[in-house]
This record gives C-alpha cells, sequence and structure tokens, in this order.
C-alpha cells in the first residue's frame, strides 16, 4: 500500500513541479523582468523552496506551510504575525494561501516584503550554524590563561 501511496505522491509532485515551471516560463518570457539578473536560476531556486513548504499538496502555500517554513528558520511567528505576513505577501487581508505567482511577484518585485527580507537573509543565518555545528573545540594547555 505504501508503494503506490509513495507513486501518487511522486506522480502529484512531478504535475505540481510541471505547472510551476509552466509559471517560470511565463516570468522569463515578462519583459517586466527582462533587466533581472540571473532569473532562470531564481525561478528554480524559489521553485524548489516553494515546493518544500507547499504541505498541502495543492500548488499553494497555506497557514501551516508558511508556519512551518518561518520555525524552520527559527523564526516562530503568532497566527496574527502570520497573518499579517500572509496579506502583505498575497496584497489581500482575507487570503488564506500564498499561489506560486504571488511569491514570486514578491521575491522578484521592488517591494521588501517581511518573508522576502526573511528568506533573502536565511543563507547567511545558515552559514553561522554551520560554524557553531558539532563539539567544541578541545583545550590544550596553551588555552589557559
Amino acid at each position: 500500500i505504501s508503494d503506490s501511496r509513495g507513486k501518487a505522491f511522486g506522480l502529484l509532485k512531478s504535475q505540481q513541479e510541471e505547472k510551476l515551471d509552466s509559471i517560470n516560463q511565463a516570468f522569463l518570457s515578462d519583459p517586466q523582468y527582462a533587466d533581472e539578473e540571473d532569473l532562470a536560476l531564481k525561478l528554480e531556486m524559489f521553485k524548489k523552496k516553494y515546493m518544500e513548504f507547499d504541505l498541502n499538496d495543492k500548488g499553494d502555500i497555506d497557514m501551516m506551510g508558511l508556519k512551518q517554513m518561518l520555525e524552520k528558520l527559527g523564526l516562530a511567528k503568532t497566527h496574527l504575525e502570520l497573518k499579517k505576513i500572509m496579506s502583505e505577501v498575497v496584497g489581500d487581508a482575507s487570503s488564506e494561501i500564498i499561489s506560486y505567482k504571488d511569491f514570486l511577484n514578491m521575491m522578484l518585485g521592488k517591494r521588501n516584503a517581511i518573508l522576502k527580507l526573511i528568506l533573502m537573509f536565511e543563507g547567511m543565518g545558515k552559514e553561522q550554524e554551520q560554524k557553531d555545528a558539532g563539539p567544541p573545540r578541545r583545550k590544550t594547555l596553551s588555552d589557559l590563561p
């Protein structure tokens, strides 16, 4: 049984990826983004990040997906803060989901949405986490005061 569910999930993810790829193609041919440096590379990176947090597998990020995304980055938010971030990205206070187009508009747009800033600085945070990871360095006699 689990094998068939795994295949169905894989099929669902590949269909979702195809859908997101077609949206990426639309952005690549959009004159508004013609001057964007490394656009194809950025779109591929954004697609992977988006798919990682699409928890309902419907091609959009819901409130729980956003919550998990921020928690994974070490930035747990209250429900009210999540609603504010979501409405800032979508531009509609009543929206419960972030579509891929909204996500791309936020990441490529000029507005500095909170979520955009968080995702852009995620890489810097990872670099510091790696430095602190692992057991502390072994002390030697020369380390003593």
